[in-house]
C-alpha cells in the first residue's frame, strides 16, 4: 500500500511540474495575454536582421509590445513589420523606430524613440522614420579598412 502512495505522490509531483512548465512557456511565448488592450502599428525597414515574430518592442528599455508580423514588400524590397503595442502607450506621430541590440552577445529588439509632435499615431498607423539593423561585421570591416588606409598614408 505504501508503494502505491509513493507512486501517486511522485506522479502528482511530475504533473505539477509539467503544468508549471506549460504555464511558464505560455507566458514567455505571449500566449496568456489577451488581444484586448493592444493596437497594431506598421513600419518598413531596410533590414530587420536578428528580428523575428515575437521579438520585443521596447520604449526606454521597457517592453511595450511585440512583433506580430514580418513580410518582404516585393515592390520596395523592404521588410514590413507589424507591431502590437500596449494600449496605454500613446506615441506621437513623428516617433522613430530602430533595430537595437542588447549587446555583443545579446539578441536584437525594436526600440521606439518617441517624437515631440502634438498629434498621435492612430491604431493601424505607420511609423515612417525607421532605421534598420547595423551589422557588426560591416562595422568591423569599415574600421579595419579605415585603419589600413591610415597605415598606407604613413609610408
Amino acid at each position: 500500500m505504501s508503494e502505491n502512495r509513493t507512486e501517486i505522490l511522485v506522479g502528482a509531483g511530475v504533473l505539477a511540474v509539467a503544468f508549471g512548465f506549460a504555464l511558464y512557456a505560455a507566458q514567455v511565448a505571449g500566449l496568456t495575454r489577451s488581444e484586448t488592450g493592444q493596437y497594431d502599428l506598421t513600419a518598413s525597414f531596410r533590414s530587420v536582421q536578428g528580428i523575428s515574430v515575437g521579438s520585443d518592442v521596447k520604449l526606454a528599455g521597457v517592453k511595450v509590445g511585440t512583433i506580430t508580423g514580418l513580410d518582404l514588400n516585393p515592390t520596395t524590397f523592404r521588410a514590413d513589420a507589424t507591431l502590437r503595442i500596449d494600449e496605454a502607450i500613446i506615441l506621437p506621430d513623428d516617433s522613430a523606430i530602430l533595430v537595437s541590440s542588447e549587446g555583443l552577445l545579446g539578441g536584437n529588439f525594436i526600440e521606439i524613440v518617441p517624437g515631440g509632435s502634438p498629434f498621435d499615431l492612430e491604431p493601424g498607423g505607420e511609423i515612417i522614420d525607421t532605421q534598420g539593423a547595423v551589422s557588426l561585421v560591416q562595422l568591423l570591416m569599415r574600421f579595419v579598412g579605415a585603419a589600413a588606409g591610415e597605415d598606407e598614408g604613413e609610408n
